[in-house]
């Protein structure tokens, strides 16, 4: 029994010093130089990677290249397009209203906004005043509605209206529409800031159609009775 004991300490012993030495080998450089190689440049690459994804990045989004864009509304687009073209910033005109009063080509808004801090080469978007005054269709009121219904529509439109016409008719229908002297149509395109006059029945001097329709029946039958 003790001679076993005595072998098996002397094994352990035996087995601690290989295990030390084979740790001590593998840790070293000069034993294992092949392998530790591979590991450095694996390493290396895998850093080396890594940088260039942070670099790309970086060069793609302008990082540490924000602008503040510059409050350009109110102003002349060429003003407007001067003062961004200073920060590195583009222009695009996308809309246009108009606005009386206002010089053609007043920026009236602006994206993104001014004070904003964006990155260089984005493009700030302007809407922009129109050189001419919109074109509106004249709708269907004339012989199809009446004064108020007519008034109604034509204000609505943003037209603006005089004192109606007084003309021979029935009362308060719509005969007429002009713009000064000159006759409209509906489906005529006009400037939204057209006066426009209704010419509507003063009910005085109307002779409804079933009136006219009894006379005409009425001067038949007495044709007839003549020829006896």
């Amino acid at each position: 029994m003790l001679a076993e004991m005595k072998k098996y300490r002397i094994f352990e012993r035996k087995y601690k010093q290989v295990v030390m030495i084979s740790l001590k080998d593998f840790f070293s450089f000069r034993h294992n130089r092949s392998f530790w190689m591979n590991i450095i440049g694996m390493v290396v690459v895998v850093i080396a990677t890594v940088w260039g994804i942070l670099w790309g990045l970086d060069v793609y989004t302008r990082h540490g290249n924000a602008v503040v864009v510059p409050d350009v509304k109110g102003t002349l687009l060429n003003e407007a397009a001067l003062h961004v073209s200073r920060q590195q910033l583009k222009v695009a005109v996308v809309d246009s209203n108009y606005v009386k009063g206002l010089e053609p080509n007043t920026v009236l808004d602006q994206h993104p906004a001014g004070g904003m801090k964006v990155k260089q080469g984005r493009i700030v978007y302007l809407t922009i005043n129109s050189a001419s005054e919109p074109l509106i269709t004249v709708p269907d009121v004339v012989n199809n509605s009446s004064y108020r219904q007519a008034e109604a529509r034509l204000k609505a439109l943003g037209f603006r209206l005089t004192e109606p016409k007084l003309i021979a008719g029935e009362r308060d229908w719509v005969y007429g529409l002009k713009m000064g002297t000159h006759a409209l149509a509906a489906g005529n395109k006009i400037s939204s800031e057209s006066v426009l006059t209704l010419e509507i029945g003063n009910g005085l001097d109307y002779v409804p159609e079933d009136s006219l329709a009894n006379d005409s029946v009425k001067r038949k039958l007495d044709t007839d009775d003549s020829w006896f």
